[in-house]
């Protein structure tokens, strides 16, 4: 024999989840503002090596 859901904890369970989704498309929302807002960068330059210059490096100032 099954046993019978509670008709409230069952409506409670919904509208957890809806709060879920809402709070989840809030912070998907907020994400691609976000991003929309952030400067493009040039599709050749990697920002983790920006302004690294190649070769030999000046020698450390001693103190």
């Amino acid at each position: 024999m099954r046993p019978r859901t509670n008709p409230f904890e069952k409506r409670k369970k919904e509208l957890a989840r809806k709060d879920r989704q809402k709070k989840k498309a809030e912070r998907r929302d907020i994400r691609d503002r976000e991003r929309a807002d952030r400067p493009v960068g040039g599709a050749d330059e990697d920002p983790d090596i920006a302004g690294i210059v190649p070769g030999p490096q000046p020698p450390a100032e001693e103190t």
